[in-house]
């Protein structure tokens, strides 16, 4: 049990081990932390079933109430405001929608259905939608223990239906295995595309299925040889009777003690027909000669092989017929198997000469529970909304190997978990990307960077003390800020210990993905804006040093004015709570400001350098047409250096569209506060007024609460339909860890001005 953790026993009262029902000895206890699984049960509206052969996958949809931070212009008029605050910052409570997802042992069935009978509340619905072929086994219990009406759905249905919805939501779903890697899943780039595609889906037999549209799909074909074949003539050769024990047997065995190989039979290489000597000649071929016993875990190596090999013959041939290109795999055979993917993996690569992927999905044991779901809630037509992985409420992809982290693959062997937050925006692709597949979001993968890895993961413990005590600070007059504030960071901690060891459980290791999760993490316990106080004091100040800054760079020459705004922009870049480096000298040195940050930039050239470009650009070209900024940092950063470089371009007659988070991050200036700023600002500058009177100067919400962008995912709003309209667009990312995107439309982001010349500060 981890410290400050409460822990409620569900045990098999009253039943002592007896069977119930007719399904079996049910006679196992579990223990369950309430903070963790079941979530938010008592507010539960809708629920879906998915029971296999082995494994029960549960959804629910619940409405979830936290707080969120508001900010609102205080009334100055007439007042002297030199002391006043610049806005009012309000803590209130909002509700959302959630979407759980529980998996857990069939053994554990009838207990966890007399916890949910136990806890439930407000649930709206008489019926449950249920899938599986245990939704027929265990239609009377679930009627009896929840009092709901059981409506089957098709199988095949509802797998579509959940592959589909986590394509389109989850970034980072879709996975290839790697042998031998460091790292055992590289991740892919979700395509905005997902069609058309083929699914595989392994369980007693093998389906193959056709996707080509939302609704659009055909079985095309499928085998009687699947995991029900491994499992039973496993069970007759090993006398081993459970499949996870089978594969464990397989996971430590070596087929060539019992296949024949090319090199049995030809004394190497068949080099005419270009056959490696170690390919599989004759599955179990040795046990016709051999004159010994095989052991239990070469025979079930031999047979897993046997098996994945002609599954993965058979989906390629499919995949040749068809013209398709990319192969999802799924069902309980796969489960998240080491020996299973490598051999499918193999088998893909080598039948097609690698012009056909084996994908494997994170999250590939949810689909029939997600389709199921979608299924019953088709009324509500969830696939209008986009929906985002909450990762301070899922499990996370578990490590395949047996020796890292046990005891934690000891718990998610039996419960593991997925939640997903209704987002209060659809997102889209921004329309500059030409491709987002190819798209990536991030500088540095800290799955495949081990260096990296360890330096971040640092950094963010030894921040996380701070993270804490600021957070309780910004709730001065709630009476439990301390307590939620050390469960926060017991929380969080234990993510980053488990990221050290599976590094891949929520996708690619990002920094952003660090961050992300972080945010996550307080909101959970309530702490929707931690730096709400730090923000609002420091645009307070930064708006009553504005004129002088606009005097001063008015009072130079035209290309001296140039640099100065482009330094204005990177000092400005500095004061970045996020950044360790920068947090100490801003604890520590109160007074340090944007004089100061100016005069400890780096000469040139820095790191990345195209000034001279952008200079050359404003001498020699037309007026941009629109520039898009992405604004980062209050107080100093977004009013004395983005504003006064908006103002310079709105002189020059370009449209400038500033776009801000819609939800709070760290210190970054929210849609909402930049919209009070602005007004300010405006108050004492005839440029910025003038513009937004004209709307040639248009603030805008990305749909992100996140630290660092990802222009795959940015709410439909005005921003979309005037980027769809534009040919002309400069981009500056402001310092948010932004690299260049591909050109659709003439773009110009002088990459060099926003991102570089703060390094060493940052370090």
């Amino acid at each position: 049990m981890r410290p400050g953790e409460e822990w409620v026993a569900l045990k098999m009262a009253e039943r002592g081990g007896r069977g119930s029902g007719g399904h079996g000895s049910l006679d196992k206890s579990i223990t369950l932390p309430p903070d963790e699984i079941f979530r938010n049960l008592e507010n539960a509206k809708r629920f879906a079933i998915d029971i296999g052969g082995s494994l029960t996958k549960l959804a629910y949809y619940s409405t979830v109430q936290h707080k969120v931070a508001r900010v609102r212009s205080f009334d100055h008029s007439g007042k002297d405001i030199e002391n006043e605050p610049l806005y009012e910052i309000s803590v209130q409570e909002e509700i959302t929608a959630r979407l759980h997802f529980i998996k857990f042992e069939n053994t554990y069935i009838e207990t966890c259905l007399d916890f949910i009978k136990d806890h439930l509340v407000n649930t709206e619905t008489k019926v449950i939608k249920a899938t599986g072929g245990g939704a027929y086994k265990f239609k009377d219990l679930i009627e009896k223990k929840l009092g709901l009406k059981v409506d089957k759905e098709d199988v095949m249905t509802c797998l579509i239906k959940g592959c589909n919805f986590v394509l389109r939501n989850i970034p980072h779903e879709v996975f290839a295995y790697q042998k031998d890697s460091d790292t055992e899943f590289r991740f892919q780039t979700n395509h905005p595309n997902v069609f058309p595609y083929l699914l595989v889906n392994i369980g007693s037999g093998v389906s193959i299925v056709k996707v080509e549209t939302e609704d659009k799909f055909e079985w095309i074909g499928g085998s009687s040889i699947g995991g029900g074949t491994f499992w039973g003539l496993g069970a007759l050769l090993t006398k081993t009777k459970k499949f996870d024990e089978l594969l464990q047997l397989a996971s430590k065995g070596q087929h060539t003690n019992v296949d024949m190989l090319v090199k049995d039979v030809y004394g190497g290489a068949y080099q005419t027909l270009g056959l490696s000597g170690n390919l599989i000649a004759s599955s179990f071929g040795k046990s016709t000669t051999a004159d010994k016993e095989f052991s239990k875990e070469d025979m079930a190596k031999s047979l897993l092989h046997m098996i994945s090999n002609d599954i993965g013959q058979l989906a390629c041939l499919y995949a040749k017929l068809h013209n398709l290109d990319k192969i999802y795999f799924g069902g309980f055979f796969i489960r998240g198997h080491p020996v299973t993917m490598r051999t499918i993996t193999y088998s893909i690569n080598f039948f097609s000469k690698g012009e056909v992927q084996a994908l494997f999905l994170r999250h590939e044991g949810y689909l029939g529970a997600i389709g199921a779901f979608l299924k019953g809630a088709e009324q509500d037509n969830p696939n209008q909304y986009s929906w985002g992985e909450n990762y301070a409420g899922s499990s996370g992809l578990m490590s395949t190997s047996p020796d890292v982290y046990p005891m934690q693959r000891t718990r998610s062997g039996t419960f593991d978990m997925l939640e997903m937050d209704r987002l209060e925006r659809p997102l889209v692709n921004l329309p500059l990307l030409k491709d987002p597949s190819t798209y990536i979001p991030d500088t540095v993968d800290l799955t495949d960077d081990a260096m990296a890895r360890k330096y971040w993961l640092t950094c963010f413990e030894e921040a996380l003390d701070g993270v804490a005590k600021r957070a309780a600070a910004s709730q001065p007059d709630s009476v439990d800020a301390l307590e939620r504030a050390e469960k926060f960071r017991q929380k969080y901690w234990n993510k980053l210990q488990t990221l050290r060891q599976q590094p891949f459980a929520y996708g690619t290791l990002t920094v952003r993905s660090l961050l992300d999760t972080r945010e996550h993490c307080l909101n959970e316990f309530n702490f929707p804006d931690p730096y709400s106080k730090v923000k609002q004091k420091e645009n307070g100040i930064a708006l009553k040093c504005f004129q002088s800054v606009i005097e001063s760079l008015d009072s130079l020459g035209w290309e001296e004015r140039q640099f100065a705004l482009v330094k204005g922009l990177l000092a400005g870049n500095v004061f970045d709570w996020g950044a360790k480096a920068v947090s100490d000298v801003l604890e520590s040195e109160p007074q340090f400001g944007f004089e100061e940050a100016k005069s400890k930039l780096q000469e040139r050239p820095w790191l990345e350098d195209s000034y001279s470009q952008w200079l050359e650009r404003l001498k020699e070209g037309p007026p941009h047409k629109c520039a898009l900024i992405f604004a980062d940092n209050s107080g100093i950063d977004i009013i004395l250096g983005v504003f006064p470089f908006v103002r310079e371009l709105l002189s020059r007659g370009t449209e400038v569209i500033l776009a801000c988070n819609s939800g709070p991050a760290l210190n970054d200036v929210t849609y909402s506060e930049s919209l009070i700023v602005t007004e300010r600002i405006a108050a004492m500058d005839p440029v910025i007024q003038s513009a937004l009177r004209e709307e040639k100067l248009l603030l805008v919400q990305t749909g992100s609460s996140s630290p660092c962008l990802d222009l795959r995912y940015v709410v439909q709003c005005p921003l979309v339909t005037c980027l769809q309209q534009l040919q002309d667009v400069p981009s500056l990312g402001s310092g948010r860890a932004q690299p260049p995107f591909p050109k659709q439309i003439t773009v110009e982001q002088p990459r060099g001005v926003a991102l570089s010349g703060f390094t060493d500060l940052y370090h």
